[in-house]
C-alpha cells in the first residue's frame, strides 16, 4: 500500500510539473481569459434575452451582456483544460509506455493525470470565476465556479481521449478549439436563436452551461443533476481514452519460444 502511494505520488507530482512547465497555457491562463471576457463586457449588448434554463423548468429573462460573459468563460476554461490535457496525454505517450514496461502501474500513471487535470481545472475554474466578477456580480459565484469546473474537466477528458488516439497534434488542437466554439456558441440565444430547441442537451457542456446560468441569474435554483453531466462525459471520454492507453501500452514482447519437439535441437 505506501508503494502504491508513493508511485502515485510521483505521478501526480510529475503530471503537475508537467503542466506547470507548459507556457502557452499558462499565458492562456493569465492572457487570454481576461482578454476575452473584457472584449465580450466592452462590446456585446446588454440588451435583454430570454434563456431556456431547463434546470428550472423555465424561460428566465438574463442581460446579454452577462450571459455572453459566462458563456465566454465557460469557453475559455474548456479550451485551456482540453488543450492542456491533450498536449500532456499526446507528448508523454512514449515516455508513459516505456514507464509501463518497466514496471510502472498503468492505473497510477491514470489516476495521476487526473488528480493534476483536477487541480488545474479548480485553479482555471477560480480565476475565471473572479475575472466575471469583476465585470459584474454573479448572484451566486461559488456556484458559478463549480460550473466552471465541471465545463473544465469534461473537455479534460474529451483532451485525455484525443491524446490516447490522434497521431497529429494540429488535428487534436483544431477538434477542441471546434468543439468549444459550437459547443457554447449554439447555447447562447444572442449568437443561435434557436438555443432552446432539444438536443442541446447531448452537448459535453449542456450540464455546465445550465449550472453557470442558474448560478448567474437566479437566487434559489441548483441543478444538482445538471453538476453530474460534466464529470459524466470526463467519465465516459476518460474509459476510452484508458482503453487507448492500455491497448498502446501494453506489453509487445514475443511471447516465450514453445518446447521444441523431442530429440530435435535448436
Amino acid at each position: 500500500m505506501r508503494r502504491t502511494w508513493e508511485v502515485f505520488r510521483t505521478g501526480a507530482g510529475f503530471a503537475l510539473l508537467e503542466h506547470a512547465r507548459n507556457r502557452l497555457a499558462l499565458v492562456l491562463v493569465v492572457g487570454y481569459i481576461p482578454l476575452w471576457l473584457t472584449l465580450e463586457h466592452w462590446f456585446v449588448t446588454p440588451d435583454r434575452l430570454r434563456f431556456l434554463l431547463r434546470a428550472a423548468g423555465r424561460t428566465v429573462t438574463v442581460d446579454g451582456n452577462h450571459l455572453t460573459m459566462v458563456s465566454g468563460a465557460i469557453n475559455t476554461v474548456t479550451l485551456i483544460v482540453g488543450f492542456m490535457m491533450f498536449m500532456t496525454t499526446f507528448k508523454a505517450l512514449a515516455f508513459d509506455r516505456r514507464l509501463a514496461l518497466a514496471g510502472y502501474p498503468r492505473s497510477c500513471l491514470l489516476l495521476s493525470k487526473v488528480v493534476a487535470m483536477a487541480v488545474a481545472s479548480a485553479l482555471i475554474a477560480a480565476y475565471a470565476t473572479a475575472v466575471v466578477c469583476w465585470y459584474w456580480d454573479p448572484v451566486r459565484p461559488v456556484l458559478l465556479a463549480l460550473g466552471l469546473f465541471t465545463a473544465a474537466v469534461s473537455y479534460g477528458g474529451i483532451g485525455i481521449l484525443l491524446g490516447a488516439f490522434l497521431r497529429n497534434e494540429l488535428a487534436g488542437l483544431f477538434v477542441i478549439i471546434m468543439a468549444s466554439l459550437l459547443d457554447t456558441m449554439l447555447q447562447n440565444p444572442m449568437s443561435n436563436a434557436g438555443a432552446d430547441k432539444d438536443g442541446l442537451q447531448l452537448l459535453p457542456g449542456y450540464g455546465p452551461t445550465q449550472v453557470a446560468v442558474a448560478a448567474g441569474f437566479t437566487p434559489t435554483v441548483t441543478p444538482y443533476g445538471h453538476l453530474l453531466l460534466g464529470p459524466a462525459w470526463f467519465l465516459a471520454m476518460w474509459l476510452l481514452g484508458t482503453a487507448a492507453f492500455f491497448a498502446r501500452t501494453r506489453d509487445h514482447l514475443p511471447p516465450p519460444s514453445a518446447p521444441l519437439p523431442t530429440g530435435r535441437t535448436a
